[in-house]
């Protein structure tokens, strides 16, 4: 389960057309600015603000003051962008999402319903629908050797040709407070990760990950 179509129903993210090209989500990484651009020059007046170059913010999202806002940049309908968040660049973000409090986006993909809500980074990311990173979670997207970062899944090793990866969350994940994703995390929907939690390689679809070695499924947990 590492496949676009198999992480995430593309009906609920505007990006549908940019992520069914691809087979694995993280092909997608390269492109987000660019689609956002072109995207962006397609909105109608009257549904999205313009409030600054390559930023486009739907005119019924809640953006509290005091956060930092740059393009290439869209937020959804009904999305809240809470106080302190910091959103610098490349950032596609769905309808009714919460980006909270010192939450920190930068080259990512949230579809729809996506709750990053306090404390978080998620960096060259793609959020599924209604997942949730719980607070102090974070995304780690560059290896400490600065090698190009290669997905494990099993025994299979997939390399993206990227330096930067960080992870790819299926819909209905749920991220547990204080959780680090090390760059190169897939993680199958409706999963649940455990608080405090060092991820790497691939967590399968409906699973909890208790321990990198104690991955169980929901119907035997």
């Amino acid at each position: 389960m590492i496949r676009t179509a198999e992480l995430y129903d593309l009906s609920h993210t505007a990006a549908a057309s940019l992520l069914e090209k691809t087979e694995y989500p993280w092909q997608a990484l390269a492109d987000i600015g660019d689609f956002i651009l072109e995207m962006g020059r397609t909105l109608p007046a009257e549904e999205y603000d313009h409030p600054a170059e390559d930023v486009w913010i739907a005119k019924d999202a809640k953006i509290y003051p005091n956060n930092y806002i740059t393009g290439p940049c869209i937020i959804g309908h009904g999305t809240e962008v809470r106080p302190g968040a910091f959103i610098r660049g490349n950032a596609l973000v769905g309808e009714h999402c919460v980006v909270g409090n010192s939450t920190e986006l930068k080259n990512v993909i949230l579809f729809d319903n996506v709750q990053v809500p306090h404390y978080n980074y998620v960096g060259d990311s793609i959020l599924g629908y209604k997942s949730h990173m719980g607070a102090a979670s974070l995304t780690s997207n560059v290896k400490s050797d600065k090698k190009l970062v290669v997905i494990h899944n099993g025994k299979e090793q997939i390399e993206t040709g990227r330096k930067k990866v960080g992870a790819m969350i299926g819909d209905g994940v749920e991220v547990g407070c204080g959780s680090v994703l090390n760059p190169g995390t897939v993680i199958g929907p409706n999963s649940n990760i455990y608080p405090l939690s060092s991820v790497r390689g691939v967590v399968p679809t409906n699973s909890i990950f208790k321990a990198q070695n104690n991955i169980v499924p929901k119907s035997l947990a």
